[in-house]
């Protein structure tokens, strides 16, 4: 992932998680977010079948700051953002995400939070979930 040309988050095998905070967001569900991504059984073990967590395979996990997943185009041709959270409640919430992977032994890298990001994703497999908690 860059911002203004320079990396600013990268992992190998893993999850790129979008993560969209809305108003009713808080420290709950934060933690919960991060519980469930750690122990989502969606890796492959040796056979190929989704059967490992990010973390039996050691896998890593780049996490970005997502305010559009909240885009409400049910009205007009215009989204509006409304049921997004502000910023100043979204980015501790998104870091806390980012810090409940990494005290579970992930190695995770983040983006830069309110920043043009470019992100680049290799989708190696059949699997892409919206997860709400």
């Amino acid at each position: 992932m860059t911002v203004d040309g320079e990396v600013v988050g990268a992992i190998g095998a893993g999850l790129c998680v979008f993560v969209g905070v809305t108003h009713d967001d808080g420290v709950a569900q934060a933690d919960r977010l991060a519980g469930k991504l750690a122990g989502l059984r969606i890796m492959d073990d040796d056979d190929g079948a989704m059967n490992r967590s990010v973390v039996d395979s050691g896998g890593e996990v780049l996490v970005v700051s997502q305010f559009t997943l909240y885009g409400d185009t049910s009205r007009g041709r215009r989204p509006t953002w409304i049921a997004a959270a502000p910023p100043e409640q979204a980015e501790p919430l998104v870091e806390r995400v980012a810090e409940g992977l990494a005290d579970m032994g992930i190695r995770v890298a983040t983006g830069r939070f309110r920043a043009l990001m470019q992100v680049e994703l290799v989708n190696d497999g059949p699997a892409t979930l919206a997860i709400e908690v």
